[in-house]
């Protein structure tokens, strides 16, 4: 068969198969009696390997190796394969963010991108000065999900806080974008989340500390209550006490306790939780004598009747507590 049909059988150009012979890829078994190369169907074969083969991103000096040497696997060369296509998917992948960004920025000009471009760049400069500066001339100017992205991957806490400032002054869509990091399997990555989302702007946030609260990670529940009990929201008590029985943050825990328990109703919810835990937590010590001190904020006639029984409590330190406070409620 001669070069003209075998490119129609194929949809190889003549100019393509007269490169592969060239590289010794192909090489027609015969010739015709005018000298034109004629090739057997073997040949053919070989040319639909190749052209297989190239569609799966080796390269031509990669394919002859694995049509002529006997003892080649495929396997490893199908791991190398794998390997740099998903590295090229991640190059790529990473651009299509970058221009996004920059679209999301709504240029005007070549400056305006040339100056999101610089920002995106300082932001993942290996200087914690520089992506600081970064971090503070882009609240206005930065894509919110870039400062998200940076915020949950920076590990300098003098970035990570102007990170957070920029984002609480960020406004979009940046509580939503920090609230996926909540579900990181990374720790480090859920506890800068719900750090950012504690210092967004009141009511924008909150929806999603709400539902932090509920995190299976004890860490980002901690931070998530805190911040909504220092904001007035009762749906954080249960997991304000339960940081007291832990001794995790038991201070500030009982610091926003005492903030909540600005009214009669929620100071009596208040009182009622961590009586409720004292009966239960008899034989840890420990805890007890914290659940006594965090009543010293919480107001009220329940909190106070709380403290009486206390005095008289088996355990001489909770007792020793309790008559203590008693004794600065009296004198207040």
């Amino acid at each position: 068969m001669l070069i003209g049909e075998v490119a129609r059988r194929s949809g190889v150009s003549a100019r393509m198969l007269r490169h592969y012979e060239s590289l010794g890829l192909v090489r027609p078994s015969g010739r015709t009696g005018s000298g034109y190369r004629e090739y057997s169907e073997q040949d053919i074969r070989r040319i639909f390997h190749i052209e297989s083969l190239r569609s799966l991103g080796l390269s031509l000096r990669e394919i002859g190796r694995a049509l002529d040497d006997p003892h080649f696997t495929p396997s490893a060369l199908v791991d190398d394969l794998i390997g740099r296509t998903r590295e090229r998917i991640a190059a790529e992948t990473e651009l299509l963010t970058r221009l996004r960004r920059i679209d999301a920025a709504g240029p005007v000009g070549w400056e305006d991108v040339l100056q999101v471009v610089a920002l995106l760049q300082a932001l993942g400069s290996k200087s914690a000065d520089v992506r600081q500066r970064a971090a503070l001339s882009s609240a206005d100017e930065m894509p919110v999900d870039a400062l998200v992205e940076a915020a949950l991957n920076e590990t300098d806490p003098n970035v990570a806080g102007t990170l957070r400032w920029a984002l609480a002054r960020s406004g979009d869509n940046g509580p939503a974008l920090l609230a996926r990091g909540l579900g990181s399997p990374v720790p480090a990555v859920r506890e800068r989340a719900v750090q950012a989302l504690a210092e967004m702007p009141e009511g924008e946030a909150d929806p999603h500390l709400r539902d932090a609260l509920a995190n299976p990670d004890a860490v980002v529940r901690g931070h998530a209550a805190l911040a909504l009990g220092t904001r007035g929201a009762a749906d954080a008590v249960p997991t304000l006490i339960g940081m007291i029985v832990e001794g995790r943050n038991d201070t500030d825990a009982a610091d926003a306790l005492s903030v909540l328990a600005s009214d009669t109703t929620t100071a009596d919810l208040i009182a009622t939780g961590l009586v409720d835990r004292l009966a239960h937590d008899t034989t840890r010590a420990p805890a007890r004598g914290r659940l006594t001190q965090a009543l010293a904020g919480i107001p009220g006639a329940r909190a106070s009747r709380a403290l009486v029984e206390l005095s008289h409590d088996t355990d001489r330190a909770v007792a020793l507590t309790a008559t203590y406070l008693l004794h600065l409620r009296d004198a207040g």
